[in-house]
């Protein structure tokens, strides 16, 4: 008996569950799209396997015995979690399910990934995205071990043309931002050189935002500031240029999103002779992997923003 009911096939479970939910075989039948003389064989079988009856036949309809009870109570969770199965494996393969892990520079997320997971969840709610924002050495390590889909960040002097898909994404520039209060907020068109003593906040030696900035300093014929606190993160500089005169360096996509609805935040952007430039990110996708249907619309979401910018 044991061994039969570990073999109950799946359209059995489902007719027990449904006559334990109607209470009659013709409307059980026509939910399990049967014919209702077929739907009464294959009860009569299993009552025969189980030497037992599993519904009262009643004039009223069809009552679980206690046995019958036992055997509905699971059906119904085994129906469960088997249409389950079929809900999440459709949304999987048409890109409404599943999981995406994404990793972009801080340019890259504001910019484009945000806005495209944005557009995704509006249309495919139940996709479960990770986001990491972070450096481009951390993400292009992540990216190489599998932990994300696809990322959106820079390449530097390394030839990864072999394993990845590179799809150029955007150009950037990097801005000096102060608190509004500053001296300088308002000197106008200023050079490096007059910025030299101040105190900065830039992300540690490698980055691609610190080595344009080194660029531009020397290119000025000048050294780096020697008063620095080195940090990546958005808040810790948020809180920085709350509470001193320190020059923040970031992206325009930070500046617009600190210096707009609905945050406006009490910063402006010192005015500087020349722009500072700094190398454009990517989207990386790996070419030895497969992507899941929600990490692939996902990324065309991603390459059309950028193709409309």
């Amino acid at each position: 008996m044991g061994l039969y009911l570990r073999s109950l096939r799946p359209v059995q479970l489902r007719l027990i569950s449904a006559i334990s939910t109607h209470g009659k075989l013709r409307l059980a039948a026509d939910a399990c799209g049967m014919t209702t003389p077929a739907a009464s064989r294959m009860l009569a079988d299993m009552e025969t396997q189980l030497e037992t009856e599993l519904f009262e036949r009643k004039a009223k309809g069809m009552v679980p015995t206690p046995a019958g009870q036992v055997l509905a109570r699971h059906a119904r969770k085994l129906v469960h979690d088997v249409d389950q199965m079929a809900e999440e494996f459709s949304a999987h393969l048409g890109g409404q399910g599943g999981a995406v892990r994404v990793g972009a520079v801080t340019g890259g997320a504001l910019a484009v990934l945000i806005p495209s997971i944005l557009d995704l969840k509006h249309i495919a709610p139940q996709v479960d995205v990770s986001l990491d924002v972070s450096s481009s050495s951390h993400l292009m390590l992540g990216l190489e071990r599998g932990d994300y889909d696809f990322t959106l960040s820079r390449v530097g002097s390394h030839d990864y043309s072999r394993d990845f898909d590179i799809i150029p994404a955007k150009t950037e520039s990097i801005l000096l931002m102060v608190r509004r209060s500053h001296p300088l907020a308002d000197a106008g068109p200023i050079a490096l050189a007059e910025l030299q003593d101040a105190l900065w906040t830039m992300q540690d030696r490698g980055a691609p935002i610190r080595h344009a900035l080194e660029i531009a300093f020397y290119e000025e014929g000048i050294d780096l500031p020697q008063s620095m606190i080195k940090t990546a993160s958005v808040v810790a500089i948020m809180a920085l240029l709350r509470d001193s005169d320190v020059i923040a360096v970031v992206t325009q996509e930070v500046a617009d999103l600190l210096l707009s609805p609905p945050y406006c935040a009490d910063l402006t952007l010192l005015e500087t002779e020349r722009p500072i430039a700094i190398e454009p990110y990517y989207v990386l996708c790996p070419r030895d992997r497969l992507i899941s249907p929600a990490a692939s619309r996902l990324l065309d979401l991603v390459k059309s923003r950028i193709s409309g910018a």
